[in-house]
C-alpha cells in the first residue's frame, strides 16, 4: 500500500511540475523545436534542471543498499544499445515533434479535452498495447531458468 501512495504522490508531483512549467501545452514543445521560426528556448531550461535533479538523485540513491520501498534495485539486464531501441527512439521523437506531446504532458493536458490531446492519448496507448503484444509474441516459448 506504501509503494502505491508514493507511486501516486511522485507522479502528482511531476504532473504539477509539468503543468506549472507549462509543459503540457504542446505549442510550447512545438515552439521549442521550431528553430528557424517563434522558438522558445523554455524547455531546455525546464531538461536543464530536470538533469541536474536527476544527476544528484542518482548520487544520493546509489549509496543506499537498496530503495526505500523496495527489498533490492530493479535494473535492466539489457544495456545493449541496438535496433528497436534506435527505432523506438526514432519514432518517439517523431512523434514528440509532430504532436508535441509525450507521455507525462499528454495525461496532464487530457482534463482539457483539447482535440490533440483527444487522439494523442488513444494512439499511445495502442502503441504501447502494440508494443507489449508484438514483444510478447517474439519471446521464446518454454524457456527454462
Amino acid at each position: 500500500m506504501m509503494r502505491l501512495v508514493a507511486g501516486f504522490l511522485s507522479g502528482l508531483v511531476f504532473g504539477l511540475g509539468l503543468v506549472v512549467s507549462g509543459m503540457s501545452d504542446p505549442a510550447k514543445v512545438l515552439n521549442f523545436l521550431d528553430l528557424a521560426g517563434t522558438w522558445d528556448p523554455s524547455l531546455a531550461f525546464v531538461m536543464a534542471g530536470a538533469t541536474i535533479t536527476a544527476f544528484v538523485g542518482y548520487r544520493v540513491v546509489w549509496r543506499r543498499a537498496a530503495p526505500v520501498l523496495e527489498p533490492a534495485f530493479d535494473l535492466p539486464a539489457n544495456t545493449r544499445i541496438d535496433r528497436n531501441l534506435i527505432l523506438g527512439a526514432a519514432l518517439f521523437g517523431t512523434g514528440w515533434g509532430i504532436g508535441g506531446f509525450c507521455p507525462g504532458p499528454a495525461w496532464t493536458a487530457l482534463p482539457l479535452l483539447a482535440p490533440g490531446t483527444l487522439v494523442f492519448v488513444p494512439a499511445m496507448l495502442a502503441g504501447l498495447w502494440l508494443g507489449a503484444r508484438s514483444r510478447n509474441a517474439s519471446a521464446p516459448t518454454g524457456a527454462t531458468g
